[in-house]
C-alpha cells in the first residue's frame, strides 16, 4: 500500500526530460566524485587528521571550515528567498521557490558533509548537542539551528510535493528564522574571538547575512538556467520573469556587500589593534594577495558587475555566468576571511614568530571540497529527475 502510494507520488512529480543517458552518467560521475572526496576526508577518522589535513595547533581552521561556511551561507540565501516567495506569495520569484527550498537542503548538506570530516569526533557532537546543551556557545546555537532549519525545510518540502501550501509556507518560514539566527550565530562564531582582532567585532554576523542574500539570489540564478539547459528547454516569460527579479536583488546586493567588503578592509588601517592591519595587509599586498585582488574582487565582484550592465537583465545565460562567478569569489571570500584571522600569530614579535604562518591545503583537504561540490551537482540532478514537475509549477503554490 505504501509502495503504491509511493510510485503513484513519485509518476506526479518525476520529469523524465532529464532522464537521459547524458545526465545519467553525469549523476553516476557526480555520486562518484561525492564518495571518494568524503571518503578521503573520512580516511582522517582512522589515520587521524594531522595525517591527511594540512592544519595545525598554529592555525588549527582552513579550508574545510571556510567551504563549510560557504555552502551553509549559500543555503540560507536560498531559503530566504524561497521563504519571502512562498510567504507572501505573488512574487515574480515564486515560479522558481520550490526549486530553491530543494537547492537550499542539498547546500546544508553539503556543508554538513563538510564539517562532519573535518571535526575528530562528529558523533559526539551529535550526542552531546542533546544531552549537554551549552546555550552560552555560538557554535552549539549554530549546530543547534541549522539543524532545526533543515529538518523544518525537508517538512517544508513535503508540503509542497504533497500541496499542502498552508504546512508548506508554516514551516519554510520556520526554516528562514532558524536559518538566519544560525547564519549569524556562524558569523559569532568568528566575531566574539578577541585574540582575532580580523574577526572581533559585531561586523561579521551582518556581513554574513549579506553574503547569504548574494549567494543565494547569484545560486537561484545558476540553479534554473542549468535545470532548464540540461532540458533544451525556453524559459516561459513568468520564469524569466523571476530570474530578472532575482538578478536586480543579486545586483542591489553585490554592490552592497562590495561597499561593505570596502569599508571592513579601510578600517583596519585607520584605526584598531596592528595584528588586525597586518591581516588585512595579508590580503592587500601579502601571501592572500591573489586570492583577494583576482578571485575575490574581480572574479566574484567586478567582473560580475560588468556582466549583468551588458546584459541589461534580459539576456539569462549572461546572469548566470556572473552568478556562477559571484559564487566562485564567494568562496573564496570565506577561505580569506578565514585564512586572515589565522596566519597572523597573536604572539608576534616574540620568540622570533613569523609575520605570517604557512597553510597550504592539503590534496585530500581540496579532495573533500570537489566531495562537496560532487554532492550539491548530484542532488540538483537527482531533484530535477525525480522532482522536476514539482519546481516546474506555473504559479505560486
Amino acid at each position: 500500500m505504501a509502495n503504491n502510494s509511493l510510485t503513484e507520488t513519485f509518476s506526479q512529480t518525476e520529469d523524465t526530460r532529464v532522464a537521459t543517458p547524458g545526465i545519467n552518467r553525469a549523476m553516476v560521475l557526480f555520486l562518484i566524485i561525492t564518495i571518494v572526496g568524503i571518503g578521503l576526508g573520512a580516511s582522517s577518522f582512522i589515520v587521524g587528521h594531522e595525517a591527511v589535513y594540512n592544519n595545525t595547533r598554529e592555525v588549527p581552521w582552513g579550508l574545510l571550515i571556510a567551504t563549510y561556511a560557504f555552502w551553509a551561507i549559500t543555503s540560507t540565501g536560498l531559503c530566504i528567498y524561497a521563504a519571502i516567495s512562498h510567504l507572501f506569495g505573488g512574487t515574480r520569484m515564486a515560479i522558481v521557490s520550490n526549486r530553491m527550498v530543494w537547492m537550499s537542503i542539498i547546500c546544508i548538506l553539503a556543508a554538513f558533509a563538510t564539517i562532519g570530516v573535518e571535526i575528530a569526533s562528529p558523533h559526539r557532537m551529535i550526542i552531546y548537542n542533546i544531552l549537554s546543551p551549552n546555550p552560552t556557545s555560538n557554535i552549539w546555537w549554530m549546530g543547534t539551528l541549522y539543524g532545526m532549519a533543515v529538518g523544518c525545510m525537508i517538512i517544508e518540502f513535503f508540503g509542497i510535493i504533497k500541496g499542502i501550501a498552508r504546512f508548506a509556507v508554516i514551516f519554510g518560514t520556520m526554516a528562514a528564522v532558524a536559518e538566519v539566527l544560525a547564519n549569524s550565530c556562524l558569523g559569532g562564531v568568528f566575531a566574539t574571538l578577541p585574540a582575532r582582532p580580523y574577526w572581533y567585532g559585531g561586523q561579521l554576523p551582518i556581513y554574513f547575512l549579506t553574503a547569504a542574500f548574494l549567494s543565494g539570489a547569484a545560486a537561484t540564478i545558476l540553479f534554473n538556467y542549468l535545470a532548464y539547459k540540461i532540458r533544451g528547454a525556453e524559459m516561459s516569460e513568468a520564469v524569466k520573469l523571476g530570474m530578472k527579479s532575482a538578478g536586480k536583488a543579486m545586483t542591489l546586493v553585490l554592490i552592497l556587500y562590495s561597499v561593505a567588503t570596502f569599508w571592513r578592509l579601510i578600517m583596519y588601517f585607520v584605526g584598531g589593534t596592528e595584528l588586525g592591519r597586518i591581516a588585512a595587509e595579508a590580503l592587500v599586498t601579502g601571501p592572500l594577495a591573489f586570492n583577494f585582488w583576482f578571485l575575490e574582487v574581480c572574479i566574484g565582484l567586478i567582473i560580475p558587475l560588468i556582466l549583468i550592465i551588458i546584459s541589461r537583465l534580459q539576456n539569462v545565460a549572461m546572469m548566470a555566468t556572473a552568478g556562477f562567478m559571484i559564487l566562485v569569489g564567494q568562496f573564496f571570500a570565506r577561505y580569506d576571511m578565514v585564512a586572515a584571522g589565522l596566519l597572523v600569530s597573536g604572539t608576534l614579535g616574540w620568540d622570533n614568530v613569523p609575520t605570517y604562518f604557512d597553510y597550504v591545503p592539503s590534496l585530500i583537504e581540496w579532495a573533500v571540497i570537489g566531495g562537496s561540490i560532487g554532492l550539491v551537482g548530484f542532488g540538483f540532478l537527482v531533484g530535477e529527475r525525480v522532482f522536476g514537475k514539482i519546481f516546474d509549477q506555473k504559479e505560486h503554490h
